[in-house]
Order: structure tokens, then sequence, then C-alpha cells
């Protein structure tokens, strides 16, 4: 049976470990100019039924570096779950490719390609989770202050699909994770009750980041949710990650964006273009993590 990365949780905490630092492995190798080629004749097939910049990018040029091929299928190429049950489309393009990346809107369209096919199923993002950026995150921390167990994270804005892979982040790399947002975004309960012992819930972002050592936040309103923008510009006022609400946390703390991100509402403009963040390196290492991850798989 293939090994398919649907949530963090879909790796033991040691081999989520083995990826990131394989990662950092790779990114060193891919700048001295000497990429290993494992995915010589592999295939990805690539589903979009949500657009993106990073992820495509990332993973296709994390193919092509690595010596495989990447095919791009947009929601005009394919019949998934429309024309043809997903069962069907899994085993039939699963019996043409080496691996295949969706990104999604339900989580169990996923769940249900993965339940189906040969080869390694790959959650670029759905509605519920995104792990393949908490891979880049994670390595990203540990290349600029070392093991993040034991550390305290935050997490500041809506409980998306970022938040919930920060709630198994919690529980697979071992550190303590505040949720900062308002009454009425909470992340899922089931999830969060699932993770009480090392997750709490803040109104107050200034109370939350307190010892921090890692700030994390993402746009307010996600893909799909562009109706509700007036009101929760007005709901997440006061949740601005900004120089202010840093100086609460630890000295040496970092701060994240998954990107793309909206200066002057979820994060400051001075934090985007301060010459120190760690944001641009996060998100080249989206390239180097999920080659590390697809190398995994395809050894696995």
């Amino acid at each position: 049976m293939p090994r398919h990365f649907l949530t963090l949780l879909d790796l033991s905490p040691s081999e989520l470990l083995q990826v990131t630092h394989r990662a950092s492995e790779l990114k060193k190798l891919h700048y001295a100019g000497s990429n290993p080629k494992p995915f010589d004749g592999k295939q990805l097939a690539m589903i979009f039924e949500k657009s993106s910049t990073r992820t495509r990018v990332s993973f296709e040029s994390g193919v092509s570096q690595m010596g495989g091929d990447a095919l791009f299928l947009s929601p005009r190429d394919t019949q998934l779950g429309r024309g043809e049950p997903i069962s069907d489309s899994a085993k039939v393009i699963s019996s043409m490719v080496d691996m295949v990346m969706i990104r999604t809107f339900a989580h169990g369209t996923v769940e249900e390609f993965a339940k189906h096919s040969r080869v390694p199923v790959i959650n670029a993002l759905t509605d519920m989770y995104h792990p393949c950026q908490l891979l880049a995150d994670l390595q990203t921390f540990q290349e600029h202050r070392g093991s993040i167990e034991g550390k305290r994270v935050v997490w500041v804005g809506d409980g998306n699909n970022m938040c919930h892979s920060y709630i198994n982040a919690a529980r697979q790399a071992n550190f303590e994770l505040h949720i900062a947002a308002p009454e009425g975004y909470d992340a899922n309960a089931d999830l969060m009750d699932a993770n009480k012992d090392r997750v709490r819930v803040f109104r107050d972002p200034k109370e939350a980041v307190k010892g921090a050592d890692l700030v994390v936040t993402d746009v307010w309103a996600s893909m799909g949710q562009e109706e509700e923008q007036a009101k929760r510009e007005n709901d997440f006022a006061g949740f601005e990650v900004n120089a202010d609400l840093m100086s609460y946390a630890n000295s040496d703390a970092l701060y994240m964006h998954c990107l793309p991100a909206h200066r002057g509402e979820e994060i400051s403009a001075e934090l985007m273009d301060n010459p120190e963040t760690v944001i641009w390196d996060e998100a080249e290492n989206r390239l180097h993590a999920q080659k590390a991850l697809m190398e995994f798989l395809l050894n696995a």
C-alpha cells in the first residue's frame, strides 16, 4: 500500500523530523548546483480545483529539479467528482503516474482519492488542512532557531486550514500552541478538544503572544470567503501582526505568513518588508520541503 500525506498525522514525529532535515539538505545541494535526480522517469500529476501560485511553482519546479516531470491538470482538465466518481478518477490517474498532488475544497475529496489510488497522494491544500505549508514552516524555524520542540507558537487569526495544521503540528512536533482569534472564528471543535493538553485559545492577541518563540498569521478571508471581507476586517480589528504585537513576544521570536499577504490587514507592511524577516525563506522552503516529502513517499 502506498503512503499518503493528507495531514501531518500521516507521518510519525520522527518521520516528520526526517523530512524537514532532508529538506534543508536538499536546499544546500540545490545551491551547490548538485540536485540529486531520484525522480528520473517519474511523473507527478498535479490536480488543481483551487488556483495557486506557490503550490504550482514549488511542486512543478521541485519535481523537475529532482529529475522528474509534472503534469498540470486545471479544473477544466478533469472531471473530479463531477463527470465521474472520484474513485474512478483515482484508479485511472494513479495507473498512469507515480504520485498525485491535489489542491481542492473538501478534505473528503483527497481522502476518497487516496483510498482508491495505487500511488502516493499529497494534500496540497483543502478547506480543512494545509500540511505542505507546515513542512516549510517547521523547516524554516529549524534553520533559524533550531528545534521547535517545547517552544511556544502563536497563531493569530482565523481558525482555518492553516490553524488546523498548526494544531496537528503542535502534537507531532511537541510544542505549545496559543490561538488568538475573535469570537466566532475558532478552529474545529473536535480537533481542539483532541489537543487540549497543548492548545489554548485567547481573545486578546497581546496576551496570546507573551513568551512566544514564533508568531504566525494568514489572510482573514480565505479563498471563497471574499464576500465576507468587510465583516472580517471589522471582526479582526486589533489582530494585525505588527511591531507592537511582536514586542510582547520573546525578543528573538520569528513571525511567519504563508502568503499571499494583505499588508496593513493581518500583517503590517513594516514587518513584511523588514530585511530580517524569514517569510521569504518560508516561501522558498515550500520547494525544498516538498522535494523531501515526495522523495520520502516514493521510498516508503
